[in-house]
């Protein structure tokens, strides 16, 4: 039987030398056989110390099981970000060469787009903007600051956009199940200090806040965040006024302010557009779509 299981133990780990040894340690298994490989692994520690120095060459049997390890369950994700560009090149940036050539002298987007930082939530792939057509940045929650609160990344982008590109529409993206906003939901009102950087950024949503827990504080915790997140793209959209190159641009026609609420649980999308009174001369949040 321990001539069996030696012969055995011999088969499975005469691997070819190219892909097992690098330094005197296994690096890496073939594909094939790989399975089989561990399976024989403790028969062949023990059976051949006495006929061969594999083992020692091999190193422990820890390292020798972390490695195997790691090497069938290691994630080579430069390796996918090279193929996924690869790909890009080959399948669009080629087959529309004139237009990505174009593009790398300028750019002249219709559209501005606040979103939010949220990996699940990319403006570009629900609205399905190709290169060129929106200029677009995220922050935490999708917040826009007034102008009273000083540079922002965001407001610094949206002058470039607005007074440079002349983007024709001003879209701020929000989204369902934030947690920047469960973030802003969860402080203490009575804490006159955020704990971190996040909560500090936040609580300029803490307007959409307060009317929220005024409004529907009979709701669950998750229903006013539903409601808040609402509310917190209405305060932005509304701060966009108080900048006076957004302003003038929106009173004559040249610009249009849109709010926009995406359902990650249906896919649907709740939108709205900033009015204005002429006779008043005061802007408000209407027309409200859904799209399903």
């Amino acid at each position: 039987m321990a001539l069996t299981l030696c012969g055995r133990a011999r088969r499975l780990v005469s691997v070819s030398a190219t892909s097992v040894y690098s330094n005197g340690r296994l690096q890496r298994l073939q594909q094939t056989g790989s399975n089989r490989f561990q399976l024989g692994e403790a028969k062949a520690i023990r059976l051949l110390p006495r006929r061969t120095n594999m083992v020692q060459e091999l190193g422990s049997r820890e390292e020798f099981m972390q490695e195997n390890r790691d090497t069938e369950t290691s994630y080579d994700f430069l390796g996918e970000m090279r193929q996924r560009f690869l790909r890009f090149k080959r399948q669009k940036y080629l087959p529309q060469i004139e237009k990505f050539q174009a593009l790398a002298v300028a750019q002249s987007p219709k559209v501005m787009v606040i979103g939010c930082a949220d990996s699940r939530v990319c403006p570009s792939y629900v609205l399905g903007f190709q290169p060129g057509e929106a200029f677009t940045i995220r922050n935490v929650a999708n917040l826009i600051t007034p102008i009273q609160n000083g540079p922002t990344e965001t407001n610094s982008a949206l002058e470039f956009a607005v007074t440079t590109l002349q983007v024709e529409n001003i879209i701020v993206m929000g989204h369902r199940n934030c947690g920047g906003i469960a973030a802003l939901m969860n402080h203490q009102n009575h804490l006159e200090q955020p704990s971190s950087l996040v909560e500090r950024w936040v609580m300029n949503g803490k307007a959409a806040k307060l009317r929220t827990q005024e409004a529907s504080s009979h709701l669950s915790f998750d229903e006013q965040c539903r409601n808040c997140e609402k509310e917190s793209i209405k305060d932005s959209v509304m701060n966009l006024i108080t900048y006076p190159w957004i302003r003038d641009r929106v009173k004559s026609g040249e610009v249009k302010i849109h709010g926009c609420y995406y359902n990650l649980s249906d896919c649907s999308l709740e939108k709205w557009r900033l009015s204005s009174d002429k006779n008043s001369n005061e802007f408000y949040v209407s027309d409200k779509e859904i799209w399903n």
